[in-house]
């Protein structure tokens, strides 16, 4: 089912009302308009706002919610892809890397570190039809945020040099190789849009563009596009939090009202995407399973027919209750299938894929006729009422979740504002879904779906051109080779606002407000479970995570995986129902629970209404106490996770973690992943899972964190449920020996025709502690690679373009630990990269932390306080930390504390002892035929290595 991304919508209910700071309309700034303010009503579905704009055309919101001392700040730009040229595609997605690279009064990369340093976050996103950017950082920090927008927004085309250019195209090719041309089935999308739009349809080409386009363009070009495109008129300001309205609209004022506005701009036109006969395309990669992927168009965004198609979509394709799951996957047809509804502006489409099963033996034209033949039984079978009741609850619940966040708030007035130019509108996204009828459904099936063409798709493994749905009957129109640009700085036309104050002066920041670490209680249940909870009355939701510890260090080398098989089954059916009716009941609640394996915990996430708290506690007791263990499903589920694995084996980063983690162990449980290899599963019977249960998921000493609404009183009555489990599993005694892997050397698994190298450079390290030398090194190592700004990612993502991220880390656990830097880089720059690499770690090792760096590091960390227990998901990581590890609350203090205290010194001695290079080994993943003889130059050992 669609999840509903148009609106994280939010109830406002009870208790919702804000206090907030009236703001007169003969008091506003001068060149500030007064447009609408709505208010919190309580037991109706809003988000209060009030809403402005400026002379220049910005339009301004603004949404006051106090509860946490932060301020979310969004920055949406009304273009994407879908505003590009033919020949010119990925400059939306381009700019929302050069957005980061510095402005006039900005320096090169200070955006992230000033971020960062203000213990916030930030990022940016590209679609077909907008751009945005947000940070989200501690209110004191607010003003400073506003700084750094309007610089980019009115101050940035003089700052875009042709280096900055070169080396973001550089990132860009390196993030398209990574998520696209080095992924599994990674080019499906942009393969489908080609041949199910016409030549020239705005989303004809993929969002991140063709590298050739970007390739032939010069730096002015780029500059135009901005130019025509970031002005003020088209762009929505959007800030959310614990602000005083009347000082942020002064603000808002100050640093943008006197950019000028860019030229106006029309919306693109929304063709009627109409297909006369189904184009049938094909495509091998890089992939062990074949899939085939059915795409129709339908309508755009909001379409009052948008509604009744994703409800078909979650009958078709949504869980085990879909007919999908039912005719493909139960029966072991598929792997893997599903259907789906995703819309945009200009249009939508319906998409039906599936992954058949490899001992099945259906071909993709075999696995066709089960999907044409699952949509002749739908409309035989018609909508139900639960169809209905299961998406109504979902969406209730999906907008009550929603509230929890103020960055879920604001993304929704923002993209409400930039669509329907309403940020408003959740009562009618609301009511076009809670309107939908039968009729509707079956309506929109005859109209868009059934005896309709589309694109058909099939996407084989190399060499099996056998196993494709049809021979392919469509080519897309060859794109235009192009030329290179030579537009010039001649025929830009530059905009310049002009002030009254330095916009080169940063400004400065108050106190951090003070955070309230969460009131807490804690109890023991008389089974042995010890629980860990806090109130939280924000939304009338309640999160709990169960941790038994049953997790993968309980199981034996031979047997790795069966706590995940084990998994999985309680994911089944149980005793008292089948698995398709559990997931009915749960989708009608509206609630949310899963089931998996951890290293030393089998973990049980729940999330619900409160309302429904009882209902929900009922059936994950039934899932816990009477598992069915059908050996129908046992075995789908083992097979699913076998081919699984295979399937992995394509991907180069599973294929470096899997070394990696080898080499870091020696023969022991550690060294295989919590899903286990081919051989373990294989090897593990249904006795095995009944044997482990019966041994081990027991409550004693289980630890179950929850958030609520509700008081401890009332919680305490609904885990009653629990009572009836009784039992106690067996202690865990694991000691993982160091492996005899040789350092300094490298270790090559190939992959053949790699567009891109993964990385991983580390050794074994400490085990966990919070606040001890552990603790110490991960402050340690925050310069050298745990953050955007640090040594390694500015060096071979920002100055080398090597890649799209790099990194290092400490990772533990209280076995064993590990420290690791890794990257994707280019396949062409992975001797490159091995070198920067090596100079990095070397130098810190040598010379330690900078002056500069050390107080970078302290601000970062010590100013997160007001992000980390917003949400009651972040209060259940903080709480499950406490509970696990014993702690008191206290524990945060001190971390402070070392933060502040920490020594240059003391880093350095760190720095030294764990960051000698000599005592590292490296897994290097690409086309070995080209890379041994280059990496062999380097001068190190290069062993050929095989998982």
């Amino acid at each position: 089912m669609k999840k509903w991304s148009i609106a994280l919508v939010i109830a406002c209910l009870g208790a919702c009302e804000q206090a907030s700071t009236p703001i007169q309309e003969n008091i506003l700034p001068s060149g500030v308009k007064f447009i609408e303010e709505v208010k919190a009503q309580s037991g109706k579905t809003v988000i209060p706002y009030k809403k402005y704009t400026l002379d220049n055309g910005l339009t301004v919101i603004l949404h006051q919610d106090n509860s946490d001392p932060l301020v979310h700040v969004d920055m949406t730009y009304h273009v994407g892809s879908g505003r590009e040229e033919i020949g010119k595609s990925g400059f939306a997605h381009f700019f929302e890397h050069m957005m980061f690279q510095g402005s006039e009064n900005v320096e090169d990369e200070q955006h992230f570190k000033l971020v960062t340093e203000a213990g916030g976050t930030m990022n940016g996103t590209t679609n077909s039809d907008r751009t945005n950017y947000f940070q989200t950082v501690p209110a004191n920090q607010f003003e400073k945020m506003l700084w750094l927008e309007a610089d980019r927004m009115g101050f940035l085309v003089d700052a875009v040099t042709q280096e900055k250019f070169e080396v973001q195209r550089e990132t860009v090719k390196n993030e398209r190789g990574q998520r696209v041309d080095n992924r599994p089935y990674g080019r499906l999308n942009e393969r489908v849009s080609e041949a199910l739009y016409p030549a020239g349809h705005p989303y004809s080409w993929p969002v991140i563009g063709y590298m050739e386009d970007l390739n032939r363009v010069n730096v002015n070009d780029l500059k135009a596009f901005f130019l025509k495109w970031y002005g003020p008129n088209n762009a929505t300001l959007t800030i959310g939090g614990d602000i005083d309205e009347q000082e942020a609209l002064s603000l808002v004022n100050k640093y943008f009202g006197t950019i000028p506005r860019g030229p106006e701009v029309a919306m693109p036109e929304k063709p009627t995407v109409t297909v006369a006969e189904d184009r049938y395309i094909s495509m091998e990669d890089n992939v062990h399973l074949p899939l085939i992927y059915m795409s129709y168009p339908t309508v755009s965004i909001r379409h009052e027919d948008e509604a009744p198609l994703d409800v078909l979509s979650s009958i078709l394709g949504g869980g085990k209750t879909s007919l999908f799951y039912k005719n493909l996957v139960k029966n072991q047809l598929a792997v893997q299938a599903s259907v789906s509804h995703p819309c945009a502006e200009l249009a939508c489409t319906f998409n039906l894929f599936a992954l058949p099963h490899p001992a099945s033996g259906k071909t993709l034209a075999d696995i066709e006729k089960v999907i044409r033949d699952t949509l002749v039984e739908f409309e035989e079978r018609g909508v139900e009422d639960d169809d209905l009741t299961k998406v109504k609850a979902s969406m209730e619940a999906s907008y009550v979740f929603g509230l929890q966040s103020v960055a879920g708030k604001v993304s929704t007035l923002a993209s409400n504002e930039t669509f329907k130019g309403n940020p408003n509108y959740i009562a009618q996204d609301i009511a076009r879904y809670a309107n939908v009828t039968k009729a509707d459904v079956m309506r929109v099936f005859k109209q868009y779906i059934k005896g309709q063409h589309g694109v058909i798709m099939s996407v084989i493994p190399k060499g099996k051109t056998e196993l494709i749905a049809a021979e392919d009957n469509f080519t897309p129109p060859l794109r235009s080779a192009g030329v290179l640009s030579k537009t010039s700085s001649e025929e830009l036309v530059i905009r310049k606002a002009k002030d009254n104050f330095d916009r080169s002066v940063i400004p400065t920041s108050g106190a951090n407000k003070a955070v309230e670490v969460p009131k807490m209680w804690q109890k023991t249940l008389a089974n042995g479970i010890k629980v860990l909870g806090t109130q939280s009355i924000e939304t009338p939701t309640t999160t709990l995570l169960l941790k038994i510890p049953a997790g993968h260090y309980y199981s034996d080398k031979e047997k790795a995986g069966v706590v995940s098989l084990l998994a999985s089954a309680l994911n089944e059916s149980t005793t008292e129902r089948s698995a398709e009716e559990m997931s009915n009941a749960l989708q009608k609640l509206g609630s949310s629970v899963s089931i998996s394996a951890g290293n030393q915990y089998l973990n049980v996430n729940v999330s619900t209404l409160t309302k429904n708290l009882d209902a929900t506690l009922l059936l994950v007791n039934e899932k816990l106490l009477k598992p069915a263990f059908i050996e129908s499903e046992f075995a789908r589920n083992k097979s699913n996770a076998i081919q699984g694995i295979i399937n992995n084996k394509k991907d180069a980063g599973y294929l470096a973690s899997t070394a990696y983690r080898q080499l870091l162990q020696a023969d022991n449980i550690a060294s295989i992943s919590s899903q286990g290899s081919e051989e373990s599963i294989k090897s593990i019977s249904l006795d095995d899972i009944k044997a482990f249960y019966q041994q081990q998921v027991k409550p004693f000493d289980s630890q179950l964190i929850v958030v609520s609404d509700l008081q401890e009183k009332a919680l305490s009555k609904s885990l009653d449920v629990f009572s009836a489990w009784q039992g106690k599993g067996e202690k865990l005694s694991l000691v993982l020996a160091e492996p005899d892997t040789q350092t300094g050397v490298i270790y090559l698994v190939n992959k053949d025709e790699a567009a891109q190298s993964a990385i991983r450079i580390g050794k074994r390290s400490i085990t966990q502690d919070i606040t001890g030398e552990y603790y110490k090194s991960y402050l340690m190592n925050f310069a050298l690679g745990g953050a955007f700004n640090s040594r390694i990612n500015l060096n071979l993502r920002e100055d080398k373009g090597y890649t799209y991220g790099a990194r290092s880390y400490f990772s533990a656990d209280k076995f064993s630990g590990n420290y690791t830097a890794s990257a994707e880089v280019r396949a062409d720059a992975t001797d490159k990269s091995i070198v920067e690499f090596v100079k990095e770690i070397q130098a810190y090792h040598d010379n330690g932390i900078t002056d500069e760096e050390l107080s970078f590091m302290r601000n970062a960390i010590n100013q997160k306080d007001a992000l980390k227990y917003e949400t009651p998901r972040a209060k259940l990581g903080f709480l499950a930390q406490i509970l696990e590890h014993d702690l008191t609350a206290d524990f945060v203090k001190q971390r402070a504390n070392i933060v502040e205290t920490i020594t240059k010194e003391e880093i350095n001695a760190l720095a030294k002892k764990h960051l000698n290079i000599a005592d590292m080994f490296m897994v290097v993943v690409g086309d070995a035929k080209t890379l041994k003889p280059q990496l062999e130059a380097l001068g190190y050992q290069v062993v050929n290595y095989d998982i």
